[in-house]
């Protein structure tokens, strides 16, 4: 059901785009197309916490040092996510259905989530428990590519920041979602019990949104082409010429990939610099949870608004520092609290991000292939895990060896201050479409 409201005057757009739409949506639309966010960020964040404490404090990984056997269990998920989500999501630019071009995908996807997740929750090897995590990626990423589309499908110009913002808020409350119901059953000793609960909030989430959001645009016509030829046209070279979404998409990789350090190894971070056991980990985390919920919650809305009026890019540049800083907090810590503080500057940083670059690539991809190209930037979201788990992981290694424990883990973290500033410099490129739906600045002015 859509209740759509007051109408605009139509933006200008490429003629490849597809029409920007003009309808302005309420706000319990523009809230129910972000939901299933929670539910997906909810997977992820436990799914990833509930793999940490399962190789810091069982005996799973055997003779497999940690960071090792960290990158075992996400590289292949990671790889997965990469091809999946941006072809199933370009497939999608193109499927008819009485449900619209989308959610038959996010149906599919999630249904598969629930058996998989399952599958998790009973592995008791580190093989078997690979194989899992990697058939749920494939599953997630169904579901995602197909969903990313539909913020360009249905939101017009003058809310994409807004809408943004519930982007970026659904995802840190998925992502506090997953953590609390890990870190609850951590402490409870029984983490299973957290994998059967955000399966529960997945589905909740999924049909909220496919039984009362619209169907969003019209399927672009497949020509007579078959779908291996859509599928193998995600990977066209044609993207190349889209040379600030590249850009984007890079900066996006790096962010991601520092973010991604501290979140695999936080609880490694507790257990070798501070001694605390799985039980003390979990109510820790549980501690810096609240603090990096409250640097998201002070930071989101403001960052989105900011955005609207100075640029997405100046806002993007301020969540790196923050993040720089925040990260080199908590690798620096002497005690807790002190990177506690850490842990609430990354929140905020993390949640400026979040609010304000998904705006700029809704601002920038062409609207009609949106599934194609929202789905291409996981290539940054896909591989980032896969990047903070084997950097991360091979300097945690390498300096324990050499230094000790703690030294490796805080080592691990200062990684993530570097690749915050390279985040920052890899978007200095990016031509930002003016608001208004006027074009964008000449390419003279990226030099």
């Amino acid at each position: 059901m859509t209740d759509i409201a007051t109408t605009v005057p139509p933006v200008d757009t490429h003629p490849d785009d597809g029409a920007r739409p003009t309808a302005l949506l309420p706000f319990a639309q523009l809230l129910r197309i972000s939901l299933y966010w929670l539910g997906l960020t909810a997977i992820d964040a436990a799914v990833s916490q509930y793999i940490s404490f399962r190789l810091n404090f069982t005996d799973i990984r055997g003779d497999i040092p940690l960071g090792a056997a960290t990158t075992l269990l996400t590289i292949g998920g990671a790889l997965l996510a990469i091809i999946i989500q941006p072809t199933v999501g370009s497939i999608s630019d193109y499927a008819v259905t009485r449900w619209g071009r989308r959610k038959p995908f996010i149906v599919f996807g999630s249904l598969l989530d629930v058996v998989f997740l399952v599958g998790i929750a009973n592995a008791n090897t580190l093989l078997a428990l690979g194989a899992f995590v990697m058939l749920l990626t494939v599953s997630t990423n169904i579901a995602r590519g197909p969903f990313q589309g539909y913020v360009p499908d249905l939101v017009a110009e003058p809310q994409v920041g807004s809408a943004s913002a519930l982007v970026g808020m659904m995802q840190i409350l998925g992502n506090v979602t997953g953590l609390v119901l890990a870190n609850l059953a951590a402490i409870a000793g029984n983490l299973q019990l957290a994998l059967f609960a955000v399966a529960i909030v997945e589905l909740v989430t999924m049909l909220s949104v496919v039984l009362r959001v619209g169907k969003g645009m019209p399927p672009k016509s497949r020509e007579g082409r078959s779908w291996p030829a859509i599928a193998a046209e995600t990977w066209g070279t044609d993207i190349l010429q889209e040379r600030s979404y590249l850009w984007l998409v890079a900066s996006r990789l790096f962010f991601l990939t520092a973010g991604g350090i501290l979140f695999a190894y936080v609880t490694a971070y507790l257990r070798l610099v501070f001694d605390m056991s799985q039980e003390e980990a979990g109510m820790t985390n549980l501690v810096l949870i609240v603090a990096v919920v409250l640097g998201n919650i002070v930071a989101i809305v403001p960052a989105s608004r900011l955005s609207d009026r100075i640029g997405r890019k100046p806002v993007i540049y301020a969540a790196c520092g923050i993040g720089a800083a925040g990260a080199a907090i908590a690798a620096l810590a002497p005690t807790v609290p002190v990177a506690i503080i850490g842990g609430t500057l990354f929140g905020a940083a993390n949640g400026i991000f979040l609010a304000v670059d998904w705006a700029l690539m809704t601002d920038i991809i062409p609207r009609a292939s949106a599934g194609r190209y929202m789905g291409m930037s996981n290539v940054a979201t896909g591989s980032a895990p896969l990047f903070a788990a084997a950097i991360g992981g091979l300097v945690l290694d390498a300096v324990s060896a050499a230094s000790g424990d703690a030294a490796g883990a805080r080592a691990a973290f200062l990684v993530g201050v570097v690749l915050f500033l390279i985040a920052a410099l890899l978007l200095r490129p990016v031509i930002e479409p003016r608001r208004g739906g006027r074009p964008p600045e000449p390419a003279a002015a990226a030099a």
